[in-house]
């Protein structure tokens, strides 16, 4: 696959093997999660019973409560998580919620030295998909950064979504051929070391996902990067109303870092529906933050 030296199985890891591997390594399992009490809870418990309690291989579960109204915190508090409120973390770089801005303040409370982020929102969790993650960067110095990417039953495939294929995988052929070899490339599964991604801005919104990746390869270069196959992902099959301003944030994100201005703001025009605004802003990289530096100095 163009421009990917290394794709692995997740079954070519065990969490045995890694924890015997990662020596003073710190494990970070992060979960950014708005108003997912339904599945929240089974996700940290997968993960505390398989890879906390029967083998030492996560050292952290961290969820980040993204301003849910519902009892996300407290479902994942009695499973094993500890839990951080979005809204008391960074308040002098905005107090507005979305993934991006979860996952960045899960990087900035977090104490790993490998981060590996999972969805709150997968039915059927398999700690697995940690094992999978993060394989390549207990085994391999030279790796950096990990994507996922897995069968989606409702979908019928292995490969992207309707978002992934209409417009991420469109623009990157385009603009960054080097990534094509990426088979999911908006994957809300991936991992890296911390090292490398305190460099990295972060994008609040839908964005995040293929920001961070093609930020990553311009940081440490593609050959620094590896994709595992994590098997089966089942999770909402979103309508298409509901992907119309993901794919607008996508877009946007990808023309900037090829260096076509877009609009920070556009606005999704649909016939018969209420226009929606699609709003990019990005958070600086944690290195750049005067109170991070403190705490990791």
């Amino acid at each position: 696959m163009r421009g990917v030296l290394r794709t692995y199985d997740s079954q070519a890891f065990t969490a045995d093997q890694l924890a015997a591997a990662k020596g003073g390594q710190r494990v970070s399992v992060c979960i950014p999660a708005r108003n997912e009490g339904a599945t929240v809870g089974a996700v940290v418990s997968a993960v505390r019973r398989a890879l906390v309690e029967r083998v030492a291989l996560v050292d952290e579960i961290l969820v980040v409560d993204d301003h849910s109204t519902d009892d996300t915190a407290a479902v994942a508090a009695a499973a094993g998580a500890r839990v951080v409120d979005a809204r008391h973390v960074l308040t002098d770089h905005g107090s507005g919620h979305g993934k991006g801005e979860a996952l960045w303040k899960s990087l900035h409370e977090a104490s790993g030295d490998i981060i590996a982020w999972v969805d709150a929102d997968i039915v059927g969790f398999d700690a697995s998909f940690v094992v999978g993650l993060i394989g390549p960067l207990v085994t391999d110095p030279d790796t950096s950064f990990v994507k996922g990417f897995y069968e989606r039953p409702e979908l019928g495939a292995v490969g992207g979504g309707r978002v992934t294929e209409l417009a991420a995988r469109p623009l990157l052929s385009m603009y960054f051929p080097e990534l094509t070899g990426i088979v999911q490339p908006l994957a809300g599964e991936y991992a890296g070391r911390r090292a490398v991604l305190e460099q990295l801005p972060f994008v609040v919104g839908y964005g995040v996902d293929v920001a961070l990746l093609i930020d990553a390869a311009r940081t440490v270069g593609v050959s620094r990067l590896a994709q595992v196959d994590l098997g089966v992902r089942h999770h909402r099959n979103r309508s298409l109303a509901e992907l119309g301003p993901q794919a607008l944030a996508v877009i946007q994100v990808i023309l900037d870092r090829a260096g076509v201005k877009a609009p920070d703001a556009a606005t999704l025009l649909r016939p018969g529906r209420e226009p929606v605004e699609v709003t990019v802003e990005e958070r600086p990289p944690l290195i750049s933050v005067d109170g991070y530096r403190r705490r990791t100095a």
